[in-house]
């Protein structure tokens, strides 16, 4: 049935194109734009890898049921009932906890399908950014995909864009890091470095003699307080000296 849809595609493009003959066509690998992604490839890679060690954790489950069935069947003669039944529920425990691991690794909201998203389809999306970009400015009517389920029974080169849509993504990552140089703090020069720290130096300078000449005003202004409250001790105790005297000279009159 897929084969007539596609088939049936092809009649009617045909016949549009024919009724039209100022539409403009192009197609595109997918796999070979991927292929030369480094972006792609490394997220890939990443993928694989975990995926390979899943399946590798699901090879060890499954081995090890099976080892439980073996045991039971060779042993089911000499057991009783009560272990025949409990092993057969281990054996049901572990078949599900198996079944609920592949779901969890390999299910439509799994982790391959998470980690796909974060890391590979960050690139998918920049390919057809790239494509809709090229065909919205070369005015292209459609954009075949000659890598997917469409059979394509003759392909011109001359309508291959795959190495425009790679050209397109190499520019955007360019623009991408001169954007993120411009933006990144610029570097010095050794001459330029040498004059700030001069003027650092010269800054760090002027900020400790202003504190030591506020420290030292300071000071003076403590000294003469501590001076100005001596002199009034002195003044008062000699205030006090001089009333003791009268008041003891006042007495001596009154004898």
């Amino acid at each position: 049935m897929k084969n007539i849809f596609f088939i049936i595609v092809l009649l009617l493009t045909g016949s549009l194109t024919i009724a039209q003959k100022n539409q403009r066509i192009a197609y595109i690998d997918m796999e070979y734009i991927l292929e030369n992604v480094p972006e792609y490839l490394e997220a890939q890679n990443t993928l694989d890898t975990k995926v390979a060690k899943w399946k590798n954790n699901l090879d060890k489950q499954a081995r090890y049921i099976e080892v439980l069935k073996t045991d039971l069947s060779d042993e089911k003669a000499i057991l009783t009932k009560d272990l025949i039944e409990e092993k057969e529920e281990e054996i049901t425990l572990k078949q599900q906890e198996l079944r609920r691991l592949e779901s969890l690794y390999f299910g439509p909201k799994g982790d391959m399908f998470l980690l796909r998203k974060q890391l590979v389809q960050p690139v998918q999306d920049q390919v057809y950014n790239a494509i809709q970009g090229i065909a919205a400015r070369k005015k292209y009517d459609f954009v075949f995909d000659k890598s997917s389920d469409l059979v394509m029974l003759y392909s011109n080169k001359k309508h291959d864009i795959s190495e425009l849509v790679l050209s397109s993504i190499g520019r955007a990552k360019k623009v991408k890091e001169r954007n993120a140089k411009k933006n990144a703090p610029r570097e010095l020069t050794e001459k330029q470095q040498q004059v700030l720290e001069a003027k650092t130096a010269v800054k760090d300078k002027k900020l400790a003699d202003k504190e030591a000449q506020k420290k030292a005003i300071q000071a003076k202004r403590e000294a003469r307080l501590k001076e100005r409250e001596a002199k009034r001790l002195l003044l008062k105790k000699k205030k006090e000296e001089l009333l003791k005297k009268k008041e003891q000279a006042k007495k001596q009159d009154n004898n």
